[in-house]
């Protein structure tokens, strides 16, 4: 007992330190009060520690502090006093410690050179600025070097070394060409960190003799240029394939130091061919989400703001087709000084305690050291009032002459911090800073805010009171501010008057009044109507305010919560608006709004505009307001109401509906109490406790409602314990150690009583523990912290007020904050169904391991590579999601023949777990894509020429093609189909031995050892015989042929004469008749569109020729069929000849009607009809 009883001088020191910081003041930032009080300097503008100059422009170090007296200011460089009176090129700004060197008159940046501190003093301290390290920039040229070419072998690994000169700060390093150009860069050719530009293998294009290296230095805007460098690259045939090795960095280990908060660059560049691809990973561990980059196509690893967490080893592995290398390097994270809590200024009254606190960390941990007024502590004047303790000052029963500026270093070998932070001992009288009899104005029952700015030292005590010589104010009707201010949360008429705030402490005590007025609320007491008018009518919206009658209100109209138009019909008078001559357009909502410099309201109604009726008719309108509201037989819970209907306007009354308003809670609100049916006019109504009740009457026909009635007499009932407790109790928390409760709280009738309050109790689930109880304000919410993650709880919350209690409440289920699940599942087994479907099975993790709501699991799952082309394409990771606790699922949408990995990961409320390892599998083979392409080519009297594309996706390893082909005949009869094997590794097929002049279609597809894929078609013709085709020539040159045509032709030009003269005498020639009433198909026509030869299309290559063909069954030629040469058919559809007159033209038109039957045969009997053959 005695132990417990006794306090260590650690523990002592702690609760001294708890109460010098709650001690201390606060000084408000009035500038008037700023101006009189004493205070040390305080540093507000400096340069930076490290401070590179330009050494072609003046150097300006920064030095700017404040304090009363202003202070002074005086410099140090290198550790001496820097006289600045002694050197013409130095001079200080006024009022001001910024010192200018002058260096655009003469002077050298360098030999300014050096480290600066800045100091600035008055009567009360010393504060200093940082050690500023001045160093003007440089930008070295290129020493000269002779550069031999590179002479390369096509397949190497290059590397073109920049090594800039040394500048400060370092120059920006690219590579160009002679045109200025950058040379392009990707995986196989990239710029490291260091500027080397690297070449994972050399291709005959990077033979070019203008590599050059740029440096660029941004402080001096130079660039400088390196040499040209010559790369000639010669080929040997084969080029040899290499497995990866390491450009940089060499070896298999190397070790970097980063410093915490920085960003740690990681880089490994790899030689090999095919081009190695990269890739990071941090042994034992994952690389850190959300602050993870790679670039330089993967070769360089990025973590921005890097801490001690991500020391460790980091593995780069560089692989192809051929196999992998791989390096480890050890990042070390340390850690330059920075804050935990840095020393704050401190204002303190005479004999008061207070503790400066100093603490920071780093790695490794920094070295604190404290100085006064700019000198070690351990050499400065003894302040009796002052001891240190390690990184603590602790002040006891200060003086004024205890008055300075602290400094408090903290520094390890990456670094330093100083922070100045002063300790000012006044000795102020009471002030208070609110003006004198300063006006607040406030709407009755609304809070109102009293304020009364203070300051003095020691810390005065604040008292109101109300009226010049009223008594003290105290109780429940007023809440007093840390900050001095007085708050009314409902401030009544009898609130108004004057308030006077009186501040004391033992150096004096002051007052000050402020008036108070409480103004009567904005009403509209008669709102606008809804109103039906007929267009071209004239229609008046009322809105009849009350406001109080010191504040001017302002009336303003909207129309669909916008400006009213622009529109002289529009006509606005003192309490109405006037539409005349209404149209369509002005159908819409009016508000009327009332403002005044305290408060707003405003209410609104809805014209519809309708069509004149054409005949007068019974008018119905909606019932006219009940009136004469009276109320009967109060008692504590409920009251009798009773009213007189108004006119029912020729629809019968359907119903009342009865609201009432809550003058005490919520005046002007009016809400839905009961209704009753249209016979009924009185009603018993229910009533809540604490209650000022108001009651109107609304009628109800089948027109619509009336407007409300007046408002019955005011009805006030009793205060009483609450009846209910707030719903809708839940507990869920927001962080992994604490749980938020939250309620749905009472509304302002359902709290029976003033001073409505909670107890929020809560205890642990299944443990034999306490309830835990606390009383909150009439909030929604209440936060307990410190909680075990994710365990339930039993929560409970009552209602309240100055009463009583309201009933015990039910108690509800809650769980304290979730965090991520801690585990991955195990035993993750993948069972490969098909090409395209795969069952992932995992074990489910342990409950306790979840750490929050099962979610369920996600699957992730990625395509590595296609076990057929082993070549590797971006990652695009899938994610699967299954709910609940399942322990298996379903990957579909594989692709046949390829590798994949996956893994699986817990999902709760809070997030996901970490990942399985990664599981692979593969998927078997399936059958290919049709082959991308099939092309014939080249066509003979006897041969044709195939040329195909293998398949896009071939879905595991080809074993062959398939070829099937038939011909189709004149009459559009498929003939026998022939099937060919094709080896996989051909790309085309010379058929030969087929018949001349005959369409073939040919059907192509792909095998794998699973089956066939889907196949491609194409039709061709071969070409015609020669024989054929020059009598085809020949038949244009026959003199009978030419006799023929040329009796056609005047046949027709007869019929036309003769037509033309009957038609002039008044006759009638029916020709169009006759000929539609004997119409012989075989005579008709032929169509242009229909008839004529064009080249091969694939528009219809799927299609096989329709029998029949256009030629007559007694193989004559009329007129309208031939009515040209075959040289115009040629010319007509791009056909083309041989040198022997031959005919090479292809088929191409549209669908016909099947002709007359006849004697017809596969050759071709006379050249019209070996023309016609083509049809």
């Amino acid at each position: 007992m005695m132990k417990k009883k006794r306090l260590s001088a650690s523990k002592a020191s702690l609760v001294l330190f708890l109460c010098q910081m709650i001690s201390a003041l606060d000084v408000p930032l009035d500038s008037k009060l700023l101006e009189e009080l004493s205070q040390p300097p305080t540093i507000t503008q400096q340069s930076p520690k490290d401070y590179i100059v330009d050494p072609r422009e003046n150097i300006v170090i920064q030095c700017e502090a404040k304090g009363k007296p202003p202070p002074s200011f005086s410099w140090t460089r290198n550790g001496t006093h820097f006289d600045i009176d002694k050197d013409a090129q130095v001079t200080m700004k006024p009022n001001s410690g910024t010192l200018v060197i002058n260096i655009m008159n003469g002077g050298k940046a360098e030999a300014y050179e050096g480290i600066y501190q800045c100091t600035a003093r008055n009567e009360r301290g010393a504060a200093i600025s940082n050690n500023i390290v001045i160093r003007p920039s440089r930008s070295p040229l290129w020493t000269k070097e002779k550069l031999e070419p590179h002479q390369v072998r096509e397949g190497d690994s290059l590397v073109l070394h920049c090594r800039p000169p040394v500048g400060l700060p370092p120059p920006i390093i690219f590579w160009m060409d002679n045109a200025f150009q950058r040379l392009p860069q990707s995986e196989r050719v990239s710029q490291g960190l260091n500027g080397d530009l690297y070449f994972s293998n050399v291709q005959p294009e990077d033979t070019r003799e203008d590599y050059i290296c740029y440096a660029r230095f941004n402080h001096t805007q130079t660039i400088q240029q390196k040499q040209p460098i010559s790369v000639k690259v010669f080929s040997t045939k084969p080029v040899t394939e290499k497995q990866p090795i390491l450009l940089t960095p060499t070896g298999s280990t190397s070790t970097k130091v980063e410093l915490r908060g920085s960003v740690l660059l990681l880089e490994c560049i790899a030689a090999g061919l095919p081009t190695p691809g990269i890739h990071w990973i941090k042994e034992g561990g994952e690389l850190p989400a959300n602050r993870t980059f790679f670039e330089n196509f993967k070769k360089t690893l990025k973590i921005i703001d890097v801490s001690e967490a991500d020391s460790g080893n980091y593995k780069c592995i560089a692989r192809n087709i051929l196999g992998s290398a791989y390096h480890v390097i050890s990042v070390t994270v340390k850690a330059a000084p920075y804050w935990i809590t840095a020393p704050r200024n401190l204002v303190l009254s005479p004999g008061e305690d207070g503790t400066l606190i100093c603490r920071a960390n780093g790695n490794p941990k920094p070295n604190i050291s404290w100085l006064a007024n700019g000198v070690p502590i351990a050499i400065a004047p003894e302040d009796p009032s002052r001891k240190v303790d390690g990184d603590t000052i602790i002040f006891s029963h200060v003086q004024e002459r205890s008055s300075a500026v602290y400094q408090c270093n903290a520094s390890n070998e990456y670094g330093y911090l100083l922070a100045n932070a002063f300790v000012n001992v006044l000795a102020e009288p009471p002030r208070i800073l609110t003006p004198v009899n300063k006006l607040y104005q406030v709407i009755a029952d609304s809070p109102a805010l009293l304020d009364c700015a203070y300051f003095g030292s020691p810390k005065p005590e604040i008292e109101w009171f109300k009226g010049v010589k009223g008594s003290i104010l105290r109780g429940n009707e007023y809440v007093f501010h840390d900050n001095g201010t007085l708050e009314i949360p409902v401030a009544q008429k009898d609130s108004t008057g004057t308030y006077t705030c009186v501040a004391r402490n033992e150096l004096g005590k002051i007052q000050n009044e402020v008036q108070l007025e409480v103004k009567d609320p904005t009403m509209i007491i008669k709102q606008p109507e809804y109103k039906v008018i007929q267009r071209y009518g004239q229609v008046s919206f009322e809105c009849i305010i009350k406001h109080d009658s010191t504040l001017l209100a302002t009336v303003t109209w909207l129309k669909d919560n916008d400006e009213l138009p622009d529109d002289e019909r529009f006509l606005v008078g003192k309490d109405n608006l006037t539409i005349m001559n209404v149209t369509d357009k002005d159908d819409g909502t009016y508000t009327c709004i009332v403002n005044t410099t305290l408060d707003s309201v405003s209410a609104s109604a809805v014209l519809t505009v309708v069509a004149a009726p054409p005949t007068p008719a019974i008018i119905y309108a909606r019932p006219n307001p009940p009136f004469d509201l009276e109320l009967t037989g109060q008692l504590e819970r409920s009251v009798e109401l009773s009213w007189i209907p108004g006119d029912e306007n020729n629809s019968p009354i359907t119903s009342f509906v009865i609201e009432y308003e809550d003058g005490l809670h919520e005046p002007g609100v009016w809400h839905y109490q009961t209704e009753v049916p249209g016979t009924q006019t009185t009603v018993q109504l229910k009533l809540s406790p604490y209650v000022n009740y108001s009651f109107r009457v609304i009628a109800v026909n089948e027109i619509g409602r009336s407007q409300p009635s007046e408002p019955s007499e005011q009805y006030l009932t009793k205060s009483a314990n609450p009846d209910e407790n707030p719903s809708n109790v839940q507990g869920i928390g927001s962080e992994p150690d604490n749980l938020v409760i939250t309620w749905e709280p009472l509304k302002g009738f359902q709290s029976n009583g003033p001073g409505l309050q909670y107890k929020v109790s809560w205890r642990q689930k299944d443990v034999d523990d306490e309830w835990t109880s606390v009383i909150v304000a009439n909030v929604s919410k209440y936060i307990v912290s410190g909680t075990p993650t994710f365990v339930p709880y039993e929560i409970k919350v009552q209602a309240l007020n100055d009463l009583g209690y309201a009933p015990e409440p039910s108690e509800v289920i809650g769980h304290s904050g979730e965090d991520l699940p801690m585990v991955a599942p195990g035993n993750v087994q993948v069972h490969v169904i098909n090409s395209t479907l795969a069952k992932v099975h995992w074990d489910p993790v342990p409950l306790k391991t979840v750490r929050g709501h099962l979610q369920g699991y996600k699957v992730y799952y990625w395509k590595v590579q296609s076990l057929s082309r082993r070549s590797r394409r971006h990652v695009e990771k899938k994610i699967l999601t299954f709910r609940g606790n399942k322990t298996f699922g379903m990957l579909p949408g594989l692709e046949p023949y390829s590798s994949y990995k996956l893994n699986v990961r817990v999902v709760n409320g809070k997030g996901e777990g970490p990942a399985s390892p990664d599981k692979v599998f593969k998927t078997p083979e399936g059958v290919p894509s049709s082959p991308s392409f099939l092309k014939i080519t080249n066509p003979t009297l006897d041969s044709l020429t195939l040329e195909w594309g293998s398949p896009t996706h071939p879905n595991g390893v080809l074993t062959s093609y398939v070829l099937k082909f038939q011909p189709i005949n004149n009459t559009h009869e498929l003939g026998p189909l022939v099937e060919i094997r094709i080896p996989a590794n051909e790309s085309s097929l010379i058929l030969k031995n087929l018949n001349y002049s005959t369409r073939y279609k040919f059907y192509f597809n792909a095998q794998t050892s699973v089956g066939s894929g889907s196949q491609i078609t194409e039709e061709a013709v071969t070409i015609m015989d020669e024989a054929m085709a020059s009598r085809q020539v020949d038949i244009a040159t026959q003199g009978w042929f030419i006799g023929l045509m040329c009796a056609v032709a005047l046949l027709i030009l007869i019929l036309l004469i003769v037509c033309f003269i009957r038609r002039n005498k008044g006759g009638k020639y029916p020709v169009k008749e006759k000929e539609d009433a004997h119409a012989d198909p075989e005579i008709q026509p032929m169509k242009e569109d229909d008839g004529t030869f064009g080249e091969y299309s694939d528009a219809e290559d799927h299609k096989p020729l329709k029998k029949g063909s256009r030629t007559p069954s007694d193989r004559t030629v009329k007129k309208e069929d031939s009515d040209d040469s075959l040289v115009d058919y040629g010319e007509g559809v791009n056909g083309q000849f041989n040198e022997d007159g031959s005919f090479i033209g292809q088929y191409s038109g549209k669908k016909e009607k099947e002709p007359a039957e006849g004697n017809e045969s596969s050759e071709a009997p006379s050249p019209v009809n070996a023309m016609n053959s083509f049809v």
